[in-house]
């Protein structure tokens, strides 16, 4: 069962009364009054009472339903069905959700799905300006886009900070599982955020259109406001982007350097151990007549000249810093 978060209907920009939603004679259509609904997680029975009561499309009633769509508008009718992304942080992670409005003459129906924070904030802060709130139903519409919009920011700001925190560790050489686990996690919520905020300023253009007629052209300047907050975020996302895939190339990077240090140690010790190996291999091929195997100091002089040549290697690889 859906939860009705509040049902209330307003005249001239002020609060008249709450509404039963369950009563179709109060959610009657009438000029100069605002029906203002909102529900969180509604079932298909909810928003088909809805749909009886004001005659919404069966496509726009079944995107709400799903709550499975990209940010966008559609028009049907004289009803502006308008989806946006929310997003919250959880555990200093993005987790996003989705809020449908249905806009039409007389209501303004929301629609939550997900995390996601209240709107209510938005209803008090119409109802405290009332000769704002009394422009009409694509004001509410403007106050609930730039309410969302404006909950990215902050989300914007953490990832920023966690984006330079990863690349500090990642200059300092850690290179840890959880530093790909964070890269990766980092890389998941900036991509969503984009997803969020990319529509957006195409929303916008189209509320902004002339040929919009449930959007009064004095509003117009309200919704260049949220065009230009999206793209603003939209810049910052593509930054963020860059940056991440700078601190990963620094990553990847960092590791060819310390892999190539570890096989120039290696060569090193091998280059040397290849001395003893090679002269112990001579003398132990097993020839009849081999000068040295007779001589009386021939062990001592193998071992000597042994551990000069290992030693005059030591020293020119430590010179050229390959150990």
């Amino acid at each position: 069962m859906g939860k009705v978060v509040d049902c209330a209907v307003y005249e001239g920009g002020h609060r008249v009364g709450s509404l039963d939603i369950d009563d179709p004679s109060q959610m009657q259509v009438k000029p100069g009054r605002v029906i203002w609904i909102g529900l969180y997680e509604p079932t298909q029975a909810d928003l088909a009472r809805l749909q009886s009561y004001f005659g919404l499309h069966d496509l726009a009633i079944e995107d709400a339903y799903r709550a499975h769509q990209r940010p966008k508008l559609e028009l049907y009718g004289e009803t502006l069905f308008v989806v946006m992304k929310t997003a919250v942080l959880v555990d200093e992670h993005v987790a996003m959700g989705e809020t449908s409005f249905f806009i039409g003459r007389g209501y303004v129906i929301t629609v939550r799905h997900g995390p996601s924070q209240s709107y209510a904030e938005v209803r008090a802060r119409c109802e405290n300006t009332p000769e704002s709130f009394k422009k009409g139903e694509d004001f509410i519409l403007y106050a609930l886009m730039d309410f969302i919009v404006d909950r990215y920011f902050p989300i914007v700001d953490a990832l920023e900070d966690s984006i330079e925190q990863l690349e500090e560790v990642v200059l300092d050489g850690d290179s840890t599982m959880g530093v790909l686990e964070e890269i990766a996690t980092l890389r998941h919520d900036l991509l969503a955020m984009r997803h969020a905020v990319a529509p957006l300023p195409e929303v916008c253009q189209r509320l902004m259109r002339y040929d919009m007629a449930m959007v009064d052209r004095n509003t117009h300047p309200y919704f260049r406001d949220v065009f230009d907050h999206s793209t603003i975020l939209l810049d910052r996302i593509e930054t963020l982007r860059e940056m991440l895939k700078t601190v990963v190339d620094s990553k990847m990077l960092m590791s060819a350097m310390k892999q190539n240090e570890v096989m120039r140690q290696l060569a090193a010790w091998a280059a040397m151990l290849a001395v003893p190996t090679a002269i112990a291999g001579i003398y132990g091929m097993n020839f009849a007549h081999m000068p040295e195997l007779d001589w009386q100091y021939g062990y001592f002089a193998v071992l000597g000249a042994i551990g000069a040549i290992c030693g005059v290697l030591f020293w020119r690889f430590k010179k050229s810093g390959w150990l």
